[in-house]
Parts: structure tokens; sequence; C-alpha cells
């Protein structure tokens, strides 16, 4: 990973407002619709292409293809792995706060899944179309030949996160899902780092789920589910170098009261125990936009990068520029510079169908967020 070592480094967390073709075919392809894959292939590239011109135009140092060709940052798989061919569809838990609110969960709550398949595990879990991803890397790199970019990344669900969205009907034990899991995704992982690219790894499960998922244990008996989800992760990367690895955090993009969520302080050493060298992390939520104070606390490791997110990517506010290098400045002073990068809380498309921030307000936010990083550059490279 690279640090900024003469200027605050910017990037995003993934997912970024699809092309409109590329969102109605995929739309389609939920629905159960006719579905031309060649059609696909082409809106994917030219959804790729355009993506990464816009995140250069706007400034962003390390980029993404946005995740332009999947439905979601975790049911992708659906379409890569066996075992979730079943009719038994997954019906997702009340989170905690809907049930706190239950009049802001019928008017407000996120309806992004409804739009989605999300089928349990009824059979073993392996490769059916591991073309999918050669794919996928094939389009990153059409997209990026020729330009001038500092680094770029691909995205891949955790082993977590996928037993989290789509949980076993299959295995004997959520341990042993968990372990098929990261057996098969392991060639995805390697697969992106062996192209040149970044690997960013979205564990959601490691704080989402404490609300959701696991919101039946109490705080310790969620440790131990996470702790156990890191130690899995860390046997599928094992082989990949921790400086060409980042990994995502967050709990739970969508606007809503998230009065339950577990504290940073008490995954941080969890979160922290995990092989990636970068860790990118919400830093504007609400609920969490406090937290930089945790760092003060527990003290991040020498090998490891915080991606702090400077952006919240649940409204239409864009960030006053001074607002996003004061979160910069805040992380920096207690970090050091060169171990903070800027990003957003989380991503701008991660379900189709997900109402969020409308696209032309999200690639201002970005813009935003580069002129924010050049203020905070300023102050903090004055030597």
């Amino acid at each position: 990973m690279k640090r900024s070592t003469e200027r605050i480094l910017t990037t995003h967390t993934g997912s970024l407002p699809r092309e409109a073709e590329i969102a109605e075919l995929l739309l389609a392809r939920e629905r159960g619709e006719p579905f031309d894959d060649a059609r696909l292939d082409t809106a994917s590239r030219k959804a790729i292409g355009i993506c990464i011109d816009r995140q250069l135009e706007t400034g962003l140092d390390v980029v993404g293809d946005g995740e332009q060709s999947k439905p979601s940052y975790v049911t992708y798989v659906i379409d890569r792995l066996s075992g979730f061919e079943g009719e038994r569809p997954h019906t997702y838990p009340v989170r905690l706060d809907s049930a706190d609110f239950p009049e802001w969960a019928r008017q407000r709550a996120p309806r992004g899944l409804a739009a989605l398949r999300v089928p349990t595990c009824d059979g073993p879990i392996a490769w059916k179309d591991f073309d999918a991803v050669r794919r996928e890397i094939e389009q990153m790199k059409t997209a990026v030949a020729g330009k001038t970019i500092h680094e770029a990344f691909l995205t891949a669900a955790s082993p977590g996160v996928i037993a989290s969205m789509l949980p076993n009907a299959y295995y004997g034990s959520d341990e042993e899902y968990l372990q098929a899991l990261a057996s098969v995704m392991r060639d995805e992982y390697e697969a992106i780092v062996e192209a040149g690219f970044l690997l960013q790894i979205d564990c959601p499960d490691l704080a989402m789920s404490r609300h959701s998922t696991f919101s039946q244990l109490d705080l310790d008996g969620f440790k131990r589910v996470a702790a156990m989800h890191v130690e899995v992760l860390n046997e599928a990367v094992a082989n990949i170098d921790p400086e060409r690895m980042r990994m995502h955090v967050c709990w739970g993009n969508y606007e809503g009261p998230h009065n339950h969520d577990v504290p940073l302080h008490e995954i941080a050493p969890i979160v922290l125990a995990a092989r990636p060298a970068g860790l990118c992390i919400e830093g504007s939520n609400p609920r969490h936009a406090h937290e930089w104070k945790t760092w003060r606390e527990i003290p991040l490791p020498a090998d490891k990068v915080i991606v702090t997110g400077c952006l919240d990517t649940t409204t239409n506010f864009v960030e006053h520029p001074e607002l996003v290098a004061d979160r910069i400045i805040r992380y920096a002073e207690v970090v050091g510079r060169e171990r903070v990068m800027a990003g957003a809380d989380c991503g701008f498309g991660t379900m189709i169908g997900l109402d969020g921030v409308e696209p032309r307000v999200a690639w201002a936010k970005l813009r935003s967020l580069v002129e924010g990083a050049e203020l905070a550059s300023r102050q903090l490279f004055k030597d």
C-alpha cells in the first residue's frame, strides 16, 4: 500500500454509482428475466472505463472499478459459486435499531435487499464460474491501461460477510461453512493480487452483524465470533503480502439510529489482528465520528494504515472541504500523517436498488474529499 509521504492521498471504498445501462441489466438478472451475458460484458467494460476516468478527473489517487458489474458487494458470489442454487430464500434478521424504532423501520429502513437474490447455502461450496473473476480482472486492466494511477484495487467479499448475508443450511456448523467459503474464495483473493491490483476485502460482518445477524449474542459472544471470522480470513489470505491488502469494516451503510452499534474500541483489537495492512473504517457516521480517539487508547501498529471515512455515504450533504480536512488532521495527529489516507465511510452503490446518495451528489462529495485532502496536506506537510 502507498503511504501519504508527500501529501494526503485519497481513495474510496469500493462501490460507486453505476452507469444506467449496467444497473438495468443487473436488475433484470436479479429479477430472473431473460439475460444476455455478452451484453453485460460489453456494458461492464464501458461502465468500468467511464468509472475509472471519472475518478481520475475528480482527482482520486487510489481507484477501483466501482463494482460496476456486481449487484452488491457480497451477493455477486452466488453467480460464481455453487451451493446457492436452491429455492430457500433468506429472510434477513430484523436490525436491533429497527426493533427499537418500528415507525422509522417502516418508513426509512434500507430496502436494498428487496431487489437482490439472497439465498441460503444449501449445497457444497465450489467454483462454477471462475472465469467471472478473470473477466473482472481483465476489464480492470483494460480500464487502467495507459493511465497515470498511484494504485488500483479490486474488492472481494470476506468469508465472514458471505456467511452473514447468505446463511448456512448445508454444513454441519457455521465454522465449517466459513472454512469452505475461505478455501474457495482464496482463489479470487490471490488472483486479484497476482494481477497487480490491491485487494480490498469487505468485512462489515466484524461490526454491522452485531446488530443484525448476531444480535442474539451478548458482546463477548459476538467478539468471539468476530475473532473466528478474522482467523478464517487470515488463513484465506495467508499467501498474500499484507502490503497488497486493505480491509473495509463498517456498521451498515444506511441512515438510521445505529443505537446498537458495537463501539470501535471493543472490536479494534480483533480488527487489528487481521493480516491486511490497510484498514478502511468509518469516520463520518454520526454514531462513530468521535472514535478517532480510539487510536489514542489502542496504538495503531507500525505496519498499519488507516483509510478514514471523511464522507458520509448515506446522506446527500456535500461535506465542506474544511470539514474533510479537519477529519483528516485529527487522525494524522494521532497516528501520523504518513499512515492516513482520506476515503469515504462506505460505498455509493453497495446494492442495486438501494436508495441512497444521488449519483451527481456522490461525485460532488468525492471532489470535496480531494479538496479537503489538499487543505489538510498544506497544514500537515508545511515542513
